[in-house]
């Protein structure tokens, strides 16, 4: 037996035996609760660490049981904080492992998103930035560091989590993405994340993700404040009318010069960092299921004045990628489109 299972049961008293494997049970199918019986452990004795004999008895009956979850021994030691979860589970981790997941921009937002999403165990990521490191970016781009300054973004991702989290696959595409590849590249993975720094990404992004049904995590921040929702147009909410688009929420891009860019008006760097790290949340709860989806609500903070304020958004019938009469049916609007700047750090 490989003794590094032994790790996962550390930290459980006897008290508390029932109540892990209970757990263990309902999250991953196994039947834990056997060793109750085979190892002889009564979970009303005195509290105190289990003795070597009985946490290496239920490791074994995890370890035999574990073929089906598709996860190795450093793997269920890595992750076994959310194995325990109910709302995550064996399944939800085997769900986070097979999942692909696509971060527009590798800066600023894309950053924390790429630690959170990482760390968690999602199987594959891909990056898209056509950028280099530069010492600027520093002061919020936690992925990256001072020796990887003049190194393309992609890179210096993919080499930060490789250090993080061995088992997750990075996929790098060092380009901007347009008209002509962007539905292809998005059309690969699952969920999008974008922490684009322009209108006019932003609006390609989700109009891709429509065409391609797509779910698609949104974040952009300000100076003080930081916004996050999930667009899922191709579904529909409960009271059965489709999810709002990024269309249904700003129709239109604000005339150029007229949205002041973070290099203008700065940005607290830690800002970053909340609404990023806010978006992997939300990604992780799309793949695993757990929790209520942002979609059909954006997420408003407010850094000065610690606050959090919830709007409602709804599907806008009249607009043109998702509405009653459509117009927008492929990505030919974008081809050619400027890069009207905008704050996402």
């Amino acid at each position: 037996m490989d003794l590094r299972i032994l790790a996962i049961l550390d930290d459980v008293q006897q008290t508390d035996l029932v109540q892990f494997l209970s757990r263990m049970r309902n999250n991953s199918g196994i039947e834990l609760d056997l060793a109750l019986t085979k190892t002889g452990s009564t979970a009303s004795k005195a509290s105190g660490s289990l003795k070597l004999s009985t946490r290496k008895s239920i490791a074994k009956l995890i370890e035999s049981e574990l073929c089906h979850m598709a996860l190795s021994a450093e793997e269920i030691q890595r992750y076994k904080r959310h194995l325990v979860l109910h709302e995550v589970g064996g399944p939800g981790q085997q769900k986070l492992k097979a999942a692909r997941v696509l971060l527009v921009g590798a800066g600023g937002l894309g950053s924390p998103l790429a630690v959170y999403l990482a760390a968690a165990g999602v199987g594959t990521i891909g990056l898209v930035d056509d950028d280099v490191v530069s010492l600027s970016n520093l002061q919020r781009q936690i992925l990256h560091d001072t020796p990887h300054v003049g190194v393309p973004k992609v890179e210096s991702g993919k080499e930060a989590i490789g250090r993080l989290n061995p088992h997750v696959e990075v996929e790098t595409h060092p380009l901007r993405l347009d008209a002509e590849n962007a539905l292809e590249i998005i059309s690969g993975y699952d969920i999008i994340c974008d922490g684009s720094d322009n209108f006019a990404t932003r609006y390609l992004v989700s109009d891709a993700c429509y065409l391609a049904k797509k779910t698609l995590v949104f974040g952009a921040v300000g100076p003080f404040d930081g916004y996050v929702t999930t667009f899922k147009p191709h579904e529909r909410g409960p009271g059965g009318k489709p999810y709002p688009t990024y269309r249904c929420l700003f129709p239109e891009a604000p005339p150029p010069g007229t949205v002041a860019n973070c290099s203008e008006v700065g940005v607290l760097g830690a800002i970053v960092g909340v609404i990023g790290t806010l978006q992997a949340v939300e990604v992780l709860k799309e793949i695993t299921g757990a929790g209520e989806s942002l979609a059909g609500r954006l997420l408003i903070y407010d850094a000065l004045g610690t606050r959090f304020e919830n709007v409602k958004i709804a599907w806008d019938p009249e607009n043109p990628l998702s509405g009653e009469a459509p117009t927008i049916k492929d990505l030919s609007i974008h081809a050619g489109a400027g890069d009207a700047e905008a704050c996402a750090g």
